[in-house]
């Protein structure tokens, strides 16, 4: 119901109708009809509409939400149930300047993430993650990462996580992540089925625990890009073939970077990162891993040119500002010269393309 203090009677009384209205169906058998009006959540949305032909009289509307069971049985005689319950309504109340104009029947809204499976039709082995907990999980865009660690390194992953950040990577970090109201190894899988990258954090006992292998297993299954970071532990079993890294915790995020930052996929959320770049010393960071991007399409060079011409945190980094390579990183021009098919140049500070 309305949460402001009400001027009207009918709304105020509105459960009382309701309780009449059932017994009178349960008194003509209507037992349908009894079902919707016993098991619905009422809200009345006041002054609805104005009655100026019939004595001027005040128009409220009535939503009636009921269980998904009670909404499916209904369906199909939906606008005839409405109008049925608002006449009724309108029958038994005693208020002469109002009305129930139309009565809504929704369904309620609940969480049911098993509706796929429980369908009988989902291939096996697939899980689909619904929006709202990819949304949870990820945030609104980035690279999507997923952080297999020990939990004795929780601090240390959740540092590596804001690090990259920077970059456009969205990181998941179980034991900083996971809602507090939400199945744990629910949103462990969610996030494992939604991840575009992993990257195992190989510290010593890394195999002893009982969930780090079969992250691993489901990364190796899914088939997207995997780091082995050795911080203590070699890669070893499913994880050992793939690409190993020895890195540092200090150093771990752009050596990270440089390694994902060859994947096509992430390079729009790195373009769109630069445009939220936050200070010069992050332009710097940003620009070091530039050397990795090994080749960029037409559309992916504008769009570098663009962030850097319109980000003036790019344009005051040394990193990027800079003729030639140098402590900061490769300088933008020097970068995409480089690449060989177009060539640039500074002016006044702004990236621009040379006439061929």
């Amino acid at each position: 119901m309305s949460e402001h203090t009400s001027n009207f009677g009918l709304p105020k009384n509105i459960e009382h109708y309701l309780a009449a209205l059932s017994k009178l169906y349960a008194q003509d058998g209507k037992r349908q009809l009894q079902e919707i009006i016993v098991n619905a959540q009422i809200r009345v949305h006041e002054e609805w509409d104005y009655d100026n032909w019939n004595g001027g009289t005040y128009g409220h509307a009535l939503f009636l939400s009921v269980p998904e069971r009670l909404f499916l049985d209904s369906i199909k005689h939906k606008d005839d149930i409405e109008k049925k319950i608002t006449d009724d309504l309108n029958k038994l109340h005693n208020f002469q300047n109002e009305h129930i104009s139309v009565v809504f029947l929704e369904m309620e809204a609940v969480e049911d993430h098993e509706w796929r499976k429980d369908s009988g039709l989902l291939v096996a082995g697939k899980r689909v993650v619904p929006p709202d907990a990819t949304k949870r999980i990820w945030g609104d865009v980035g690279f999507r990462v997923f952080l297999s660690h020990k939990s004795e390194v929780k601090k240390e992953t959740a540092a590596l996580k804001d690090g990259l950040r920077l970059f456009g990577i969205s990181c998941f970090v179980a034991h900083e992540d996971i809602h507090p109201t939400k199945a744990w190894q629910d949103e462990i899988e969610n996030a494992l089925a939604s991840m575009d990258g992993f990257v195992a954090l190989m510290t010593e006992g890394f195999h002893d625990s009982n969930w780090t292998d079969q992250e691993v297993g489901y990364a190796v299954a899914k088939g997207v890009p995997i780091i082995a970071v050795r911080l203590g532990k070699d890669p070893y079993g499913f994880i050992g073939k793939f690409q190993a890294l020895s890195s540092s915790w200090q150093s771990s995020v752009e050596d990270i970077v440089k390694i994902l930052i060859k994947n096509d996929q992430i390079l729009g959320s790195y373009i769109q990162a630069l445009r939220n770049c936050p200070s010069w010393d992050s332009g710097n960071s940003l620009a070091r891993v530039l050397p990795g991007i090994e080749k960029l399409t037409v559309s992916q060079i504008d769009a570098l040119v663009a962030a850097y011409n319109e980000t003036s945190e790019l344009r005051g980094s040394f990193g990027f500002n800079g003729t030639k390579p140098n402590v900061y990183g490769p300088g933008l021009v020097s970068y995409l010269n480089r690449l060989g098919s177009r060539q640039f140049k500074y002016s006044s500070n702004w990236l621009i393309e040379l006439d061929r």
